[in-house]
């Protein structure tokens, strides 16, 4: 009996393979030793090429080299831009924080901690049934409340939708209000300014643009001061304390310049993988296909299913797909962006994201398309099992 080797990997929004150019690079360097703190000759090297990376990272994202801080991960760039901007403000009297309730968990989570433990008022932007922050509420409260609040925080992009945010459009709305954004799943895949946006902050990652894990940057305006979250050494002006991990760093440059991303032939991976879906499956419903999105994220319902079980059965057709965000994975409970979207919780537990990156290919959306409706029948089956 043949054995099917097929595989898919439709999960590049979790996290993306890490490209040639990167592994060379970060191979390369875990050879060398020292410290880009130190002062001598092996130091002096490390921080040569610490430097060269920064200046290519910045000039990808439409910055200053000496706005790039350089974290451990995303989520931690994240913490520091919402608690630094926080904890700046509240001497002015400025408590509240305003975010949409469709943000990645790596922003929800420090705002929630900073109601709970700081005294901070959240507020967050309704969202419309298309996945789009709401502007108009965003005006009023500014126009009522703008004296009061210490940061504005808007992703780039929803990690489980897509939907691309009008995120130039609440900058303007905010004025001198701080606005940080979370361009994570944005970043090397459609066109992104920070300068351009007039944001004070943005964040990014590098193992979503082909880079190794453990490595970040949150880019901040040169003349914005904020508190730090670790104190030590003072790196990265005296903002984000610790040794610099300089394999990591070149391996996140090297990623950036490679740029193998091609936005046309990912969206058209992914316009070819919906019309089967819709052909297969014509009650399924893909969620905000109607507004701008990524070209390589697809977040469908399969009505009378639930989403742990598809999941699952797709794993054991060796289609590696989400249910939602990959940092709540495991986690039994409907997605907050889809009920933030209007869907109801057993909607939102109907639901799976396929993303797709440079390395995906229209094999991987020709077998994940063979094997989908055995899937969906299977799920629809447990389901009413379940039900019964």
């Amino acid at each position: 009996m043949a054995i099917n080797s097929a595989t898919a990997y439709l999960d590049n929004a979790a996290t993306t393979a890490m490209v040639p150019e990167a592994v060379l690079a970060m191979s390369q360097q875990l050879s060398k030793v020292g410290n880009a703190s130190s002062l001598h000759a092996a130091g002096r090297s490390a921080r040569k090429v610490v430097e060269e990376s920064r200046e290519a990272i910045a000039a990808a994202v439409g910055a200053a080299p000496s706005e790039v801080i350089f974290t451990a991960s995303g989520t931690e760039a994240n913490n520091l831009a919402l608690k630094g901007f926080y904890w700046d403000r509240i001497s002015q009297g400025r408590n509240v924080i305003v975010t949409s309730p469709i943000e990645h968990h790596a922003v929800l989570a420090p705002a929630h901690w900073l109601v709970e433990h700081e005294g901070a008022e959240l507020i967050e932007l309704p969202v419309s049934s298309a996945g789009v922050t709401d502007l108009d509420f965003l005006q009023k409260l500014v126009a009522e409340r703008g004296s009061e609040i210490a940061l504005i925080s808007v992703m780039h992009s929803n990690n489980e939708t897509g939907v691309i945010q009008p995120v130039g459009e609440i900058v303007k709305i905010a004025g001198d209000i701080p606005v940080h954004c979370d361009a994570v799943q944005s970043f090397s895949k459609v066109p992104l300014s920070y300068k351009a946006l007039g944001l004070f902050a943005m964040t990014i990652s590098a193992h979503k643009v082909g880079g190794p894990l453990g490595i970040g940057a949150l880019i901040l305006r040169r003349a914005v001061e904020i508190p730090p979250l670790l104190h030590g050494g003072g790196q990265e002006r005296d903002i984000r304390s610790g040794t610099l991990n300089a394999p990591s760093i070149v391996a996140f440059a090297a990623a950036v310049d490679a740029h193998l991303y091609d936005s046309k032939k990912v969206a058209q991976l992914r316009d070819d993988f919906e019309a089967g879906v819709l052909k297969a499956r014509p009650d399924a419903v893909i969620n905000g296909k109607t507004s701008p999105r990524l070209p390589g994220i697809s977040n469908i319902t399969f009505p009378g299913t639930q989403s742990d079980s598809l999941l699952l059965l797709m794993d054991s057709e060796k289609v590696s797909c989400s249910t939602g965000a990959a940092c709540t994975a495991g986690v039994h409970r409907p997605s907050h962006v889809l009920m933030a979207m209007g869907l109801s919780d057993v909607v939102a537990q109907s639901s799976l994201r396929f993303s797709f990156g440079s390395t995906s290919t229209q094999a991987d959306v020709d077998y994940t398309l063979s094997v989908l409706p055995r899937v969906i029948e299977r799920g629809l089956a447990a389901h009413a099992v379940g039900r019964s």
